[in-house]
């Protein structure tokens, strides 16, 4: 019998009308009793979704997948993807449907999927369902980074099913609703270019051309204009990170989306005190995808884009080879004058010069050698109680000298400096230890107060807000987390 159907507004299916073989069609699997934890509202205003009509027990029913939006045509899409550099040739949403796109109050396209919606043609023997967990987790780190300002994939509800899971013990169940520009992976290129589809291929291509990228029109050379583009939102999606200190935790193929938003938040975190060797994913044993190889696994990922369109850059595979390889060539550079233009701004420095590099590689070196927590360093530069978070206290002074020196010579006030500073620094992320005890009281207690407490800080991460002061504290000895695990 067919799941029933909720109005919210006008739904389409873009993705759904390719070829069948692109995914599955296939409704949710109901579940128990469906409870509202959360719905983000401000979100679903932006998304123009007609929402307020409806109870919550309604609203419930809707993002667990028990109801559909009307006109919902649900499909699991099909993709492969590296798994820390091991090809998977299917893959695919093992516990995801997506419903359908709607058009934004910016009259741009987003997809809208439920996460934990139950088993699918690509489950691989799972359940098909998600823990409440990390779903709460996807939540809080998916709106932090938003309001942070880094592209990411939107949490729009997240819903209690009323069932039980087994993962390491028994935990509850929930479903969590995701926005996305779309859900495109290189993944997704990999999938057809294992099975020689040139043709799916080029479908795809042309699809993610018209969604993402309308400016490359109909040339000769769109493909190629195609990978430049994912290259560039690629480049600027990890400077980002890497300006804030977060760690994605797995970047494989399948988790790095062509929109260059970020994608699937599963052992992610953002660090406390400064290591680029820092690794928080229980699964990475060999640093693979630790904080400071970020840029270089982007860089490999993309290859991996690169050869799924070698056949539509040039019939002649050397020239498809050299075409593609042009482009390749330019991610660590682009990456670099982005990374050092974020940090720039982050020293309250408004002109380029030469030894900026060297400035910010002094400072970083410093915060590794004393173990300085990366938040708290920027966003208290100047400040007295800055200096007490280096043991080598005297090494901090002569950095800080060159830099009030670097400063002055911009000409820029202290008070535009501080300005300036204070709206790139945050004063709040989801440090880990925080978002553990949120899901703690959730999981264990059934209390989600918490949960929404620290999310209203996250929400005005630059703010600094005396309520949520606590939250600007890194861990302390026995609340440190040094690994997560994935959602799955």
């Amino acid at each position: 019998m067919r799941v029933p159907q909720l109005s919210i507004g006008p739904l389409d299916d873009s993705y759904a009308r390719l070829p069948e073989h692109f995914f599955s069609r296939l409704d949710p699997v109901p579940v128990a009793k469906p409870h509202l934890i959360r719905l983000n509202r401000r979100l679903a205003a932006e998304l123009a979704l007609d929402l307020d009509a409806h109870r919550d027990d309604a609203l419930a029913a809707l993002f667990s997948g028990n109801v559909l939006p009307e006109g919902a045509e649900p499909i699991a899409m099909a993709y492969a993807g590296h798994q820390f550099g091991h090809f998977v040739p299917q893959l695919g949403d093992g516990r995801a449907l997506l419903l359908g796109e709607v058009r934004d109050r910016q009259s741009q396209r987003r997809d809208l999927q439920l996460k934990g919606s139950g088993r699918t043609p690509f489950s691989r023997g799972g359940d098909g369902r998600a823990a409440l967990g990390p779903m709460l987790r996807e939540y809080l780190v998916s709106e932090a980074m938003h309001a942070l300002g880094i592209p990411s994939t939107r949490a729009l509800a997240v819903v209690a099913t009323g069932e039980t899971l087994v993962r390491d013990g028994i935990v509850p169940g929930a479903v969590l609703t995701r926005v996305a520009a779309s859900h495109v992976r290189v993944g997704t290129f990999q999938y057809f270019a294992a099975r020689n589809e040139t043709d799916a291929i080029r479908q795809l291509a042309d699809y993610v051309l018209n969604r993402h990228f309308a400016d490359a029109g109909e040339t000769r050379d769109r493909y190629q204009t195609l990978l430049q583009g994912v290259v560039e939102r690629q480049a600027l999606l990890v400077a980002r990170w890497m300006s804030i200190g977060f760690i994605h935790g797995v970047m494989n193929t399948d988790n790095m989306a062509v929109s260059g938003e970020t994608i699937d938040y599963g052992p992610c975190a953002f660090m406390d005190a400064y290591d680029p060797d820092k690794v928080f994913s229980s699964i990475d044993r060999a640093g693979r995808y630790a904080y400071g190889n970020q840029p270089l696994a982007a860089q490999w990922n993309l290859a991996r884009f690169a050869e799924t369109l070698l056949p539509l850059l040039d019939v002649t595979p050397e020239r498809a080879v050299e075409r593609a390889t042009e482009v390749l060539n330019s991610f660590l550079p682009r990456y670099q004058d982005h990374w050092l233009a974020l940090m720039r701004r982050k020293l309250g420095i408004v002109d380029a010069r030469a030894d900026d590099l060297k400035l910010v590689q002094s400072l970083l070196a410093i915060m590794h050698a004393n173990q300085a927590d990366f938040t708290l360093t920027f966003r208290g530069l100047g400040d007295a109680d800055t200096r007490k978070l280096f043991a080598d206290a005297a090494a901090y002074d002569a950095w800080e000298d060159q830099w009030r020196s670097r400063q002055n010579s911009a000409r820029q006030s202290p008070e535009q400096c501080e300005q300036s500073m204070r709206s790139v620094n945050p004063a709040y992320i989801p440090r880990n230890h925080r978002i553990e005890q949120v899901i703690r009281a959730a999981v264990d207690q059934g209390d989600f107060a918490p949960f929404v407490h620290l999310l209203e800080a996250l929400e005005k991460p630059y703010e600094a807000q005396q309520r949520f002061s606590a939250y600007a504290l890194p861990p302390q000895p026995g609340e440190r987390v040094t690994k997560t695990f994935c959602g799955t």
